[in-house]
């Protein structure tokens, strides 16, 4: 940052100051003197010109009120802005509140104790509450509408400060004998502040300042100090928050502290008071500007004879200081975070909602922003296309790298191009405090030593700078050097970091760069010049004073020096390098010129002169060529580029004000004198008289202008040697091209168009009924609709291929910013098919994209694309009708395996003759079998028309389900399922032999075919034959039991007779312990003896089973003789005289009727009557018809 007095108002009657304090919202100035003296003041800007903005703009008082209220000295002056109100107190305690009504400053509120003075007043951040602090040791806490919340007399103290933190829940007490304090908000005690930087200090002690940063603006990285403390003696400690263990200390150097305060955004905190300057009768006022982390960025000496306050602007642009009866105004030039590369100003703003820095890539030429979020950013750092943004590393990366490996690095370096895209980045443990970049090198320098960085991007190079590249290659991309070392340049480095942290006497302050070479400044004075890319150290140089900014310019042949107090000097390298040696000693090599231009904060060479720089004196702009002045700019803008004769500058303290909208009005374009009196030249006196001038201040800026010039006359002559001179190969063509037309008209359109009024050529084309050359300028500038409305205007040859081109563009034009429906319309006219089918797919539009592919000629290049696209939304019929149409059988068979249509697939392969579908269908399924994926092999099969192999499979799962001993009605549905594959099956079957034998054979002839090839196919008859087995057990298992629980036993006995049949299914114990439940509930226990009999003679059973059924036995039959009691409850009942009688599928009954239902599907029979309460099949649950 530098910083310089720019303004002094002076208080009438030489009246002494005793405190002031500057409204950071409205911007008034409020000071409180002897005498009862208080004023309030407002600076404002006065001037209609764009680029007077800022600083650079000149200030008046628009406000000079003297407040009268007051008689003894004013004291204490603190505001509220939020409720724009102003607290005031003087030496006899009394305390005013000022409101602002129309304009000027009204007593809302007076208050008097009358018993002591008040040392300090505090608003918290929101502006609700006030402390007010009494030297006595009362405290009194107030709301912003006058209400007392709560007062305290604290004993045996006597007050002086009072500091409110930032979220209101502490208040901190400075006590007269230097302690603080720290209380809640209701002014309970809580503890006594640790004060670190008093460690040795003895005798009395002052409290100069408390000032806690309320975080409005955000902080510059996630925990960072913001509460300062400071001591009238010099000492000072600034804390993250009120207990901290670790303070960073300062230590000012000041023999007296008058106060204290922090910036608007908590990046810079002032210390003002006095320095005693030995030999000297008086004290020197001074004030240090320090980061929140103790480093000292400057000092600015007042005259005077004592300063008793500080107080920032709100925008922390300038500072006011009370000096004796004046008020002196210092302007501020920050050290933003911020670059300028390829059009693109690249800024860093911090937010109070993020944790984060905002950078922003703001493209000027076309308005567009891009934000990006770094942590913990440090700098930024530009050079053509690119930008390095240098931080501190991530936390967590820090512990990732140090638990693989040693060495971790400590900041990244990243580089981005001018939208913000990382294209690299390098971690390393070089703190990276002052960073300079070229097109092929980052080097990044801490205190002790410099790294370097050979960064590569996908970029056109020269031949020079690739063979530049190739040299440098071969050593390794990355090197690190310590200060202390003198390296050759020829011998190889390797990355070395414990070099990085050797400590130095002379630490590294600034440095620059060019292609050719590295200069490196220190902090006596010293600059050391390094070759590059290899790095040797060629010189050293030593100067007056410590250098702050130093910059090379465009053939590093003279060095540009900003000192720490502003002042700017010149080395010239090269020339004197090279006379020093002639003369014999390299002594003189170094000597400064007699140039010294003072408070110089900014300069910037031209890029393509190496005489020619532009520099920033206060608020004005000096343009220097070979060392001479031209007459200054007024600005306070900061240059971003000087090429071409003209200077780019933006107003970043205008963009700061509202990071988030930079304005195109704070890109402001300077001409230096020579391209303004050249265009004045060519508009008053002539093109040949500044011809001349221009031959004499040679330019290829200054010949192109007359170039242009001489065409807009049409001077064909003077444009081609001015095009010459500029090395303009594109303009000396255009000219020998008009040379070549007859027409003057024709001329003079041509020149419209090349310098783009282009209205007027195509004008000027028209009325020369060159409707043609109208629309070959307009498809140049690919200004189609212009094009379609000069089509339509009248007729020609090419018209037809003109319009549909036409129309293809505008569509082009609308699927470009994917207005897709227009497109349509456009591309239906231009009937681009492909284009058409891309938009009816972006747009959903199926239905228009089928229509399309149906008028389609056959074996269209179009069709495979629209298949695929139909693919993609999954819909088959569509994709394989495009695919088949276009003849690719195989592309469809693949879309229905893809869409799992297997037997669309099946099918097309038969169709088709392709025999890959079998060995792909076995293959998917062997996978979903690896993956125990069943079922979806069984819906494979199924879709496939595979049902056997499906029935097999589902078979398969049933019989496993049933050996987990799964719920019976879970197995019987898995019996059902598998059944009813095997019945597709056989109407599979059935339905090929129909189709085969159509019109030649009989029913019957068919339908044994069809039984002869079931057989054929069939290597597992069982299946086939006892499809029903598995179901029928289970359904019968299942409605024993459920007649037993209904109270049917002799029903469920005969059910459960049936299951005698069903061994293989079932496991022999549970049917005859089901049967032998049955049996007895319904006494008839001849057929439960059977039962039991049966039971015990089970192989399966162990000896503890068997004889536990062997008891039960014994205690039934004790019981009851076993023998059945009704002739009903004998066996063979369903045996009749033609062998076995159907089942009923409802009941369990034998039917004996000649009349039963027949299912259509399982062929299972029931009883009319019973079947008739049923909707459904109680086997198959297939609908009773």
């Amino acid at each position: 940052m530098f910083i310089y007095l720019s303004k002094k108002i002076a208080i009438p009657n030489n009246t002494v100051l005793k405190c002031m304090s500057w409204n950071k919202d409205q911007g008034f100035i409020a000071c409180g003197g002897e005498d009862g003296l208080l004023k309030v003041l407002k600076l404002e800007n006065y001037t209609d010109d764009a680029k007077l903005k800022g600083l650079a703009a000149p200030s008046n008082l628009s406000m000079n009120q003297t407040l009268e209220g007051h008689s003894g000295a004013v004291q204490v002056v603190t505001w509220n802005e939020q409720y724009q109100k102003l607290t005031t107190s003087d030496q006899n305690g009394l305390i005013i509140v000022w409101m602002l009504y129309k304009g000027s400053w009204y007593e809302e509120m007076i208050n008097n104790r009358n018993k002591s003075v008040v040392r300090s007043m505090s608003w918290n951040a929101d502006g609700l509450k006030i402390c007010i602090v009494y030297e006595d040791g009362a405290v009194i806490v107030g709301s912003v509408d006058g209400n007392r919340i709560w007062g305290k007399e604290l004993k045996g103290t006597q007050l002086a400060h009072v500091a409110w933190s930032p979220d209101s829940k502490i208040l901190l007490f400075g006590m007269a004998n230097g302690e603080i304090h720290i209380y809640d908000n209701q002014g309970n005690f809580i503890m006594k502040m640790t004060l670190s930087c008093l460690a040795n200090v003895t005798g009395a002690l002052n409290i100069a300042g408390i000032h806690w940063y309320p975080g409005t603006e955000g902080y510059l990285e996630p925990d960072c100090p913001c509460l300062a403390l400071c001591f009238t003696n010099g000492h000072c400690q600034v804390m993250r928050h009120e207990s901290d263990d670790n303070p960073v200390i300062i230590e000012t150097g000041m023999w007296y502290v008058a106060s204290i305060q922090w910036n608007q955004c908590g990046s810079v905190l002032a210390i003002a008071g006095s320095l005693r300057n030995s030999g000297a009768e008086k004290d020197i006022n001074i004030v240090h500007f320090y980061t929140p982390f103790g480093e000292h960025l400057r000092t600015l000496k007042v005259p005077g004879k004592q300063m008793t306050s500080v107080s920032w602007e709100g925008g922390g642009l300038r500072i006011g200081l009370a000096v004796d009866s004046y008020i002196y105004f210092a302007n501020i030039r920050p050290d933003y975070k911020w670059g300028y590369c390829s059009n693109t100003v690249v800024y860093a703003y911090t937010r109070p909602d993020r944790l984060e820095y905002s950078v922003v890539f703001w493209d000027t030429k076309n308005n567009e922003k891009f934000v990006k979020y770094v942590k913990s950013l440090m700098s930024i750092t530009t050079c053509g296309d690119f930008c390095i943004l240098a931080t501190k590393a991530d936390d967590t990366h820090q512990q990732e790298e140090t638990e693989t490996e040693a060495g971790s690095g400590l900041y990244v370096l990243v580089l981005c191009n001018s939208i913000g895209t990382p294209q690299d980045s390098k971690y390393i443990d070089t703190d990276p405090l002052f960073v300079t970049m070229t097109k092929t090198h980052v080097i990044a320098a801490s205190k002790e030593a410099f790294y370097i960085w050979q960064y590569r991007v996908a970029k056109k190079l020269t031949a020079l700078e690739i063979n530049q590249v190739a040299k440098t290659r071969k050593e390794g991309r990355e090197r690190i050097y310590h200060m202390d070392d003198s390296p050759s340049g020829t011998s190889e480095v390797t990355l070395n970091n414990a070099k990085a942290f050797t400590a130095t006497r002379d630490p590294i302050c600034c440095i620059t760069a060019s292609d050719k070479m590295l200069i490196v400044g220190h902090e006596s004075g010293i600059l050391q010049r390094y070759s590059l890319p290899n790095i040797g150290l060629l010189q050293k140089y030593s100067l007056t004073t410590r250098p702050y900014q130093v910059s090379l310019n465009c053939n590093s042949s003279r060095l540009a020096i900003i000192d720490i107090t502003g002042l700017l000097t010149f080395l010239d390298i090269e020339m004197r390098a090279s006379s020093g040696d002639t003369e014999g000693g390299g002594s003189t090599a170094g000597d400064p010129s007699k140039f010294e231009r003072k408070d110089v904060w900014d300069m910037k060479w031209a890029n393509d002169n190496p005489d020619l720089f532009s520099m920033m004196e206060k608020t004005r702009m000096y343009i220097f060529r070979n060392l001479d002045p031209e007459e200054p700019v007024q600005t306070s803008g900061f240059i971003c580029h000087f090429e071409d004769l003209e200077i780019k500058s933006v107003l970043l303290d205008e963009i700061m004000r509202d990071p988030e909208v930079p304005n195109k009005d704070y890109l402001i374009n300077f001409e230096i004198r020579s391209l303004r009196d050249s265009r004045a030249l060519i508009e008053k006196v002539g093109i040949e008289d500044a011809s001349q001038f221009i031959e004499d201040n040679p330019h290829p800026r200054l010949w192109r202008l007359l170039a242009e010039a001489a065409l807009q006359k049409l001077d064909l002559k003077m444009a081609e040697q001015a095009f010459v001179r500029c090395r303009d190969y594109q303009g000396i063509e255009f000219v020998k091209r008009l040379s070549n037309l007859q027409s003057e008209a024709m001329k003079q359109a041509e020149v419209a168009a090349y310098f783009s009024r282009f209205e007027e050529a195509e004008r000027m084309y028209l009325d020369m009924d060159r409707r043609d050359l109208a629309i070959s300028l307009r498809i140049k500038l690919g200004d189609w609709f212009r094009v379609l409305q000069l089509l339509k205007t009248g007729s020609g040859d090419s018209d037809d291929a003109l319009l549909e081109q036409a129309y293809n563009a505008i569509g082009d034009y609308f699927a470009d910013r994917q207005k897709w429906l227009n497109a349509v319309q456009y591309y239906l006219q231009g009937r681009n098919q492909e284009r058409l089918a891309e938009c009816y797919y972006m747009l959903e539009d199926y239905d228009g994209l089928e229509k399309l592919a149906n008028s389609l000629p056959e074996n269209h290049k179009l069709l495979p694309d629209i298949g695929q696209m139909f693919v993609m939304v999954g819909m088959c019929e569509q994709a394989v009708s495009a695919f088949l149409k276009c003849n690719q059988p195989k592309a469809a068979v693949d879309t229905c395996v893809h869409l799992n249509q297997w037997n669309n697939a099946i099918e097309l392969a038969k169709n088709h003759s392709l025999k890959e579908i079998g060995p792909l269908l076995s293959k998917y399924v062997s996978h979903l079998l690896e993956k125990n994926k069943t079922l979806e092999a069984v819906e494979l099969y199924r879709k496939s028309h595979h049902f056997l192999d499906a029935a097999k499979l589902m078979f398969k799962i049933a019989e496993e389900e049933a050996k987990k001993r799964t719920r019976p009605l879970r197995v019987k549905k898995l019996y059902v399922l598998a059944a009813l594959l095997v019945e597709n099956f056989h109407t599979q079957i059935k339905n090929s032999q129909q189709s085969k034998t159509k019109g030649k054979k009989s029913e019957a002839t068919s339908a044994l075919a069809g039984l002869l090839e079931e057989d054929e196919s069939s290597s597992d008859s069982r299946i086939l034959d006892d499809a029903w087995r598995g179901a029928e057990a289970y359904h019968f298992f299942l409605l024993a039991q459920r007649q037993l629980y209904d109270g049917k036993v002799d029903a469920a006995m005969r059910t459960a007779l049936h299951l005698r049949d069903y061994e293989d299914i079932i496991p022999a114990v549970e049917i005859y312990s089901l049967l032998a439940i049955c049996s007895s509930s319904n006494c008839a226990f001849g057929t439960c003896s059977c039962a039991f009999i049966k039971l015990e003679s089970l192989e399966t059973l162990t000896p503890d089973q068997r004889q536990l059924y062997e008891d039960l036995a014994l205690e039934i039959f004790t019981k009851h003789s076993p023998r059945d009691i009704r002739q009903s409850q004998r066996d063979g009942l369903n045996d009749g005289p033609e062998g076995k009688l159907p089942t009923c599928i409802v009941t369990g009954r034998v039917i004996s009727e000649y009349q039963f239902w027949l299912c259509n599907v399982c062929k299972h029979c029931a009883s009319e009557q019973e079947i008739t309460q049923h909707n459904f099949c109680p086997l198959c649950h297939s609908p009773v018809a």
